[in-house]
């Protein structure tokens, strides 16, 4: 007894050989395992030449290149990079003159203050919001807002109000802080706010005026570092799924308008999730200025160490 219904003949089928087929995946691109004693550049080299594989290699040859050339690498990044105890791996690739500028939120600013101030920062959300008191801490708010008002008057940038208060404070964790390293070493960090998105702002001590014009005063000091990516420069978004990428977007378009060439850039998005708008502005729409994009998924606290580590070793530590 057979089925009711009728078959395909496939005898007449129009078969290839495997040998004519174009492949995309070849034995000679797998990963190769490692012996005892390797270094970090040998395990980015045994990394197969498949998807991600390369992406890396790609990204710590840019960073690699751009360091011994002496062009710009613009580190935009959200404020979880911090979150993940990030601040001593970027304070050193500032220290070694790699990192040449930072750009991120106002949450950047802040859980770095507190890192400086308090030596610990990132309140349960879930616990505070129910009686009224998530983001209530007056210390923290009445610092940023201080900074934020003192810049205004002279005029400085968001970033470079916090990092010149926090040395200011005498912080006690100054060394953990990538905010007042970056102010000592001469390193701008710039802080890109939307106002209503931070905690400080729901605080009587936040002055509209004064966060509105450091914050606006950065992103003209921001446009000017990255006049510095063409030719071999580097642009990375590490973690930063629409603030940073919307700025960057605008930032690029006013280099463009002022007939400033981007040739030969590289940008990296690096997220545990990738983004629409991270996608297209740092990766798909940069070659339309003239640069070359790619991103890596993973998570910060694994994969900014990895980087760092690689380029680093690279140049020769």
């Amino acid at each position: 007894m057979g089925s009711r219904y009728t078959e395909e003949d496939l005898s007449g089928l129009r078969r290839t050989s495997v040998e004519g087929r174009e492949s995309k995946v070849h034995i000679a691109d797998f990963a190769r395992p490692l012996g005892p004693g390797a270094s970090v550049r040998d395990l980015v080299a045994s990394f197969p030449h498949i998807l991600s594989g390369d992406d890396v290699r790609l990204a710590v040859d840019a960073l690699t290149e751009a360091a011994r050339k002496k062009r710009a690498v613009v580190l935009c990044m959200g404020a979880h990079v911090i979150k993940t105890g990030m601040a001593p791996v970027l304070i050193d690739l500032m220290k070694r003159g790699i990192v040449t500028a930072v750009a991120t939120n106002g949450a950047g600013a802040i859980h770095d203050s507190e890192i400086a101030l308090f030596g610990h920062t990132s309140e349960h959300v879930e616990r505070g919001i129910g009686r009224g008191v998530f983001g209530m801490m007056k210390e923290t708010a009445d610092f940023i807002n201080q900074a934020a008002i003192e810049g205004s008057r002279l005029k400085l940038g968001f970033g470079e109000s916090v990092g010149r208060a926090l040395l200011a404070a005498d912080c006690p964790n100054r060394e953990m802080s990538l905010f007042a390293s970056a102010y000592e070493l001469g390193v701008q960090v710039t802080v890109h706010v939307g106002v209503g998105t931070d905690i400080v702002h729901m605080h009587p001590t936040a002055d509209g005026s004064a966060i509105g014009d450091c914050s606006l005063r950065d992103f003209r000091i921001l446009i000017h570092a990255m006049r510095g990516l063409g030719g071999g420069g580097v642009l990375l978004n590490f973690g930063s799924a629409v603030i940073m990428p919307e700025v960057v977007l605008k930032a690029l378009t006013v280099l463009r308008n002022l007939d400033v060439s981007l040739e030969g850039f590289t940008s990296v998005n690096l997220d545990f999730l990738q983004h629409y708008r991270s996608t297209q502005q740092i990766v798909s729409r940069v070659k339309e200025v003239g640069g070359k994009g790619c991103s890596l998924t993973g998570h910060h606290e694994i994969m900014i160490p990895l980087l760092a580590a690689a380029v680093v070793d690279a140049l020769g530590g």
